[in-house]
């Protein structure tokens, strides 16, 4: 169990924690000299029973309010304090705010300094906090009457700490892929870097790989390789959520690393600039929280400022203004990007800096920017709000009308790999789109059959407005029915209507069973006598006057054939009168994946591979990028991964049909 205490400065905070633990966790000299803490400090207490107890001490004085988010973020049980000679002051009521805005609802109140004053302070006192705790989650909470420099009470305190820890239920850990977030940094020999902070999720091991999050600006995470670890202050081959972790990182420099950042597993690694949250405002505000209004945004460790905007109520209600004491969905748009994942708790300060405003929980790191107060977007917020994982991407199914990024959805959700398929053992309704590292889309059961109804009417649609044609290429049709689907969805949902017979695929074009171009005798007749032209002239392809200068016939009438030889996908052009046969077009496409180099499609390279020239290289990837093998990205052809087109898909008789399609 993490305690963390709280109050305001020179309420002795510094030495219950010493009386409790025998650790004086003012360790600077400054701290010393000026008796405050100024710094996170931290002690344990071994029990003769059960795990150990960490103390996260933390400053009172009112500029030091965003040291103490930092340490209070991970804490499991307050230990608020108030000495009874001062009384209940500023920053009592300043931290409890937090901690009650942090969703602490743990925790046990030391009446401090009672050797100070008489019976009869001791009882005002009470009654003075009692009243400052009413309606917070420490209302219940017991207080002990303590005088830490003369030991009267600690005994008991401890006692009834050691008993919330046995009271306190086990972290979750497994599903959950490791993260700390970092409070403190420093350097010792033969050890090197060392990062401390709570772990707030997974367990880490000697030997594991995490990264930094976040990065600097325009680089990737850094990745540090677990040298050694301590775990509630003791050497440990394993750590885990809930736990005062100290690691040392080969591979990581000391300056490369500040307080606020995390280190994660790599399956989990993002960081964001705008995130969505389920926010409370403090009871004791004077006005309510409207959309625009700054605020100092603590997360983890971090502290960060931006703005809100107020989306609206948890019941999926919009309104544009959160009231004192009420709940509602808002959008943090931050300053600079820090790590935050589903979960996280999250509080705002004002503008200055100066008092607690609202607190709540992380929703989506991945926060939209546009339609993010639509009543879409609001269902999908209160699925999220659901109690795990599962249960949040099942909600998320059921509102997301162009589906969900599993991949994405799990690291915002902090979902370990080995987890990931768990997320979709009770759905067996919905669309998958398997991907390298396990599900990577899911399209729900009822928006699967509207795509599929909306595809199938824009392809009836194109029939009818372009009768002579096949039907559009794959990626045209996708312009035309689903634009803003993502590529691989489009991909399953066209296998998944042509495995059941609703369209046909012929080469790069799509078409209802019953519309396909059909081939007069004449047709017929001319295709025989071009085709062993066209199929010897391999990766040069054929012009269409030559094939009907060969084959001794009407150069408009070969025009014609050819156009509807390629409509039925049974050859192809890749610029105006230039035809390939789709062996060819197979082959070049088996090189242009060969020669990618870092994802990217070099023309130099393809030319040598091919052997074609510099001119017909650069024809020939260009129709790659426009069938759906390449995208060009500025001067590079980008190799489509996700594309299956031309692969494993020959027919016998030369025509070309594909299982797997390309999308724009």
């Amino acid at each position: 169990m993490i305690v963390g205490t709280a109050g305001h400065i020179d309420h002795g905070k510094t030495t219950l924690v010493k009386a409790l633990t025998g650790v004086d966790t003012d360790r600077l000299p400054e701290e010393k000299r000026r008796g405050i803490s100024i710094t996170l400090g931290y002690a344990f207490l071994d029990a003769s029973e059960g795990p150990r107890i960490g103390f996260v001490d933390v400053p009172g004085h009112e500029r030091l309010v965003h040291t103490m988010l930092s340490g209070a973020t991970g804490i499991d049980h307050a230990l608020l304090l108030v000495a009874a000679d001062d009384g209940v002051m500023p920053q009592t009521r300043e931290h409890l705010a937090l901690l009650s805005l942090l969703g602490i609802a743990r925790g046990t109140i030391a009446l401090t300094k009672c050797d100070r004053v008489d019976i009869a302070t001791r009882a005002q006192r009470r009654e003075e906090i009692r009243a400052l705790v009413a309606g917070t989650p420490l209302a219940d909470a017991p207080v002990f009457e303590v005088a830490a420099t003369a030991g009267e009470g600690v005994r008991a305190l401890r006692e009834h700490l050691i008993a919330e820890t046995k009271a306190l239920p086990p972290h979750e850990v497994a599903g959950q892929a490791f993260r700390l977030a970092v409070d403190r940094v420093f350097s010792l020999p033969g050890v090197g870097t060392v990062c401390t902070g709570t772990a707030h999720a997974g367990e880490v091991a000697v030997g594991d790989e995490l990264l930094l999050l976040p990065p600097a600006p325009g680089q990737s995470p850094r990745r540090g390789r677990v040298r050694s670890l301590h775990a509630q202050n003791e050497p440990a081959e394993r750590a885990s959520a809930g736990q005062r972790v100290a690691i040392g990182l080969a591979g990581l420099e000391k300056d490369e690393v500040e307080r606020g950042q995390w280190l994660a597993a790599p399956e989990v690694a993002q960081w964001t600039d705008r995130l969505d949250a389920r926010l409370r405002l403090w009871s004791g505000e004077a006005r309510a929280l409207r959309g625009g209004t700054p605020v100092h945004v603590h997360v983890g460790a971090e502290q960060v400022t931006g703005t809100v905007a107020v989306l609206g109520g948890v019941d999926g209600e919009a309104f544009d203004a959160l009231r004192p004491g009420g709940e509602g969905f808002v959008q943090l748009v931050l300053h600079r990007p820090i790590g935050a994942w589903a979960g996280d708790r999250v509080v705002l300060r004002d503008a200055s800096a100066t008092r607690a405003l609202a607190g709540g929980v992380v929703l989506d790191p991945h926060a939209p920017a546009r339609y993010r107060r639509t009543t879409q977007r609001l269902a999908e917020l209160v699925a999220l709000t659901a109690d795990s994982p599962a249960q949040r991407l099942a909600g998320l199914l059921a509102q997301a009308p162009m589906g969900v990024d599993l991949a994405r959805f799990a690291a915002g959700q902090g979902v370990a790999s080995d987890a990931r398929a768990a997320l979709l053992a009770a759905d067996s309704a919905s669309m998958v789109v398997p991907g390298a590292d396990g599900p990577a889309w899911a399209l729900g059961a009822a928006q699967t059959a509207q795509w599929e109804g909306v595809a199938l009417a824009r392809l009836a649609r194109y029939h009818e407005e372009q009768p002579e044609e096949l039907g559009p290429d794959l990626a045209r049709w996708r312009r035309l029915a689903a634009p803003r689907m993502a590529e691989a969805l489009w991909q399953s949902l066209v296998r998944r209507m042509a495995s059941a017979g609703q369209v046909a695929i012929s080469g790069a074009s799509a078409h209802l069973p019953a519309h396909g171009i059909q081939l007069s005798a004449l047709d017929e007749r001319l295709a025989q006598k071009v085709m062993p032209r066209l199929l010897s002239a391999g990766f040069e392809g054929a012009w269409a006057r030559d094939l009907a200068k060969d084959a001794h016939e009407p150069e408009a009438l070969v025009r014609t054939t050819l156009a509807r030889l390629s409509q039925r996908g049974e050859l192809f052009q890749v610029v105006k009168d230039l035809y390939y046969a789709p062996t060819a077009i197979h082959e070049l496409a088996r090189i242009a994946r060969a020669s990618a180099l870092g994802g990217d499609v070099k023309a130099a390279v393809f030319r040598d591979r091919s052997g074609l020239g510099r001119k017909r290289a650069i024809q020939v990837l260009e129709f790659f990028d426009k069938v759906g093998v390449l995208r060009r990205v500025g001067d590079a052809h980008r190799l489509r991964t996700d594309s299956r087109l031309f692969i494993d898909d020959h027919e016998g008789g030369g025509a070309a049909r594909v299982d797997a399609v390309e999308t724009a």
